[in-house]
């Protein structure tokens, strides 16, 4: 018994070493230090490429909780839909809009118009990697599979929040009106949870969408979307590779951990405290 209690008060000791190295690494020593496991390459079948004057943005879709607007937005693509369209709507520190502004455009193979998914639905909690501390939006908020999220009470309903970058569908006044009207967002817009179907985030190229014109120039087009493609679809000519820490490995949870804790030097208050939004998921070109 005592040999036993010798054994387990060892491995206590030896676990509370390794959670205290892990809270005095700072955010980028953990990045850097992670392992190959910790990383999950994206699947470029899962990526749109927005194509604006200065440069390309790469978006990935969340066809786990938004299947259907995920499959609808790369069937557009794939028709070329967006081709000389226009981000027409740029709201400072809220959201940049694009589409077809004069509603004038039929699809060829997506949907003008599909219904919403505000949340995933499942019969059994999902399984998320949590933040800890209060959320004033939702119950319980973390990360699933690269993406900042929500749920409910019962981890039955779970939704992908509005954090800077995500990418979503713009609607009308009726729930089921959204289809090819899509945004991302600026900055944090969490009252917008669970209104607008959230379905993907920006990878890359976050600040092509800030440097898109604010207002109209006269005699000029305004913010002309070249394309928007599925990446996999042009990889002879884009050969672009992502990857993105995995947000249930260790790593990420020593990596919120560090978000929550600051243990950098620097540091004077230390609130131990961070909200989903506040926590990057780790993107890295290949």
């Amino acid at each position: 018994m005592i040999k036993t209690m010798s054994a387990l008060c060892l491995a206590m000791a030896l676990l509370s070493s390794a959670h205290s190295l892990a809270k005095n690494l700072s955010p980028h020593e953990i990045i850097s230090s992670a392992p190959e496991a910790a990383w999950r390459k994206v699947d470029p079948e899962q990526v749109l490429r927005l194509s604006l004057a200065t440069g390309h943005v790469y978006i990935e879709l969340n066809p786990l909780l938004a299947p259907g607007h995920s499959d609808n937005m790369k069937k557009l693509a794939r028709e070329g839909f967006y081709q000389g369209l226009s981000v027409y709507r740029f709201v400072e520190g809220f959201v940049a809009q694009g589409g077809d502004m004069s509603d004038s455009k039929t699809p060829k193979s997506g949907k003008k118009v599909i219904p919403a998914e505000f949340a995933k639905a499942t019969a059994e909690p999902l399984a998320i990697t949590p933040v800890a501390g209060p959320d004033g939006y939702a119950t319980h908020s973390g990360f699933l599979n690269g993406f900042a999220v929500a749920q409910d009470a019962s981890r039955k309903l779970t939704w992908q929040t509005h954090c800077t970058g995500v990418f979503a569908m713009a609607r009308g006044n009726e729930a089921d009106s959204g289809g090819t009207e899509f945004y991302v967002a600026l900055t944090p817009q969490r009252y917008l949870d669970r209104n607008i179907t959230v379905f993907g985030r920006v990878l890359e190229g976050m600040e092509h969408i800030q440097k898109l014109d604010r207002t109209a120039k006269a005699g000029q087009a305004f913010n002309v979307i070249k394309d928007m493609v599925v990446l996999a679809d042009v990889k002879t000519q884009d050969n672009s590779q992502f990857r993105v820490m995995n947000t249930d490995s260790d790593s990420f949870k020593q990596l919120i951990q560090a978000r929550a804790h600051r243990p950098e030097a620097w540091f004077i208050a230390r609130p131990d405290y961070v909200d989903v939004c506040s926590v990057a998921v780790p993107t890295e070109r290949l």
